[in-house]
């Protein structure tokens, strides 16, 4: 690990250096950390911006959406300008004017089971930002057969949730909480339902700052826990969510062992 920084590096993360519990050594894991963001809105937005400014080396970013106007009433990583755009250049633009210390690595692409494995590959650590259960089932596999942490939050209205699976012995996966997505219209996306601008930042932030805890190893993590936020009530909340023996995935006797379930679930649709 390279502790050496310049004089530019020493000002721009001196917050962060001055915090005991990170110090350069801390600031030095950021900047040699590749982080996987899967969706440029609501809760990439503010994740990317929050992982650039923390200083994270690498940040990979995985869209094929572009900016519509309807976007920026959350996506703040965008602006009117950006109307039109692929949502993956248009972030990459605005974390290259944050931070120009940070490398971003643009694939403006959907996530498929023909490429979910290699993209999660690429990276350390992987955030789900997907506004769809068909992406987040099929990037938490990934996740979790390619031995990644994944910090995965969602919103809806004015509710958001957030946890972390750990791609390790004994602790859950996504299918864990969710064994299988939910008949369609049973959980309306934001398009249909709506949604809070405000909510997708703060899970976006709490995003960021679990991310940054995985890296440095600091404080107590969200593996089996899920914390859910009700904006109205303004009341938090942690559930505990122990892992699943009968789990098809990491269960005891796991029956999906690589992608082409997916593939299959694909061809009957």
């Amino acid at each position: 690990m390279n502790l050496e920084f310049s004089e530019h590096e020493i000002q721009r993360y001196s917050r962060h250096i001055l915090l005991r519990e990170v110090g350069g050594e801390g600031q030095a894991r950021l900047r040699d950390a590749r982080v996987l963001v899967v969706g440029a809105g609501g809760l990439g937005a503010p994740l990317s911006l929050y992982l650039a400014a923390a200083g994270i080396g690498t940040i990979g970013i995985v869209d094929d959406d572009r900016v519509e106007l309807s976007n920026l009433q959350r996506q703040v990583i965008h602006d009117t300008a950006a109307l039109g755009m692929p949502k993956v250049r248009s972030a990459a633009a605005a974390l290259a004017r944050l931070n120009p210390l940070v490398r971003v690595e643009a694939h403006e692409c959907r996530l498929e089971a023909d490429n979910a494995m290699a993209l999660v590959g690429r990276y350390d650590l992987v955030c789900d930002g997907c506004d769809n259960f068909r992406t987040r089932f099929l990037l938490s596999d990934a996740c979790r057969l390619a031995g990644r942490t994944l910090v995965s939050a969602a919103v809806s209205r004015f509710e958001g949730q957030l946890t972390t699976f750990r791609a390790v012995g004994g602790t859950p996966c996504y299918r864990c909480l969710y064994p299988e997505a939910p008949p369609p219209g049973a959980a309306p996306s934001c398009a249909e339902a709506g949604v809070l601008g405000a909510v997708t930042g703060v899970l976006g932030t709490l995003q960021a700052t679990e991310v940054v805890k995985e890296i440095l190893g600091l404080g107590e993590g969200l593996c089996g826990r899920v914390l859910c936020w009700d904006a109205l009530a303004m009341r938090f909340s942690t559930i505990r969510l122990p892992a699943d023996p009968d789990c098809p995935l990491c269960g005891e006797h796991p029956r999906f062992h690589d992608l082409r379930h997916h593939e299959r679930a694909e061809a009957t649709a």
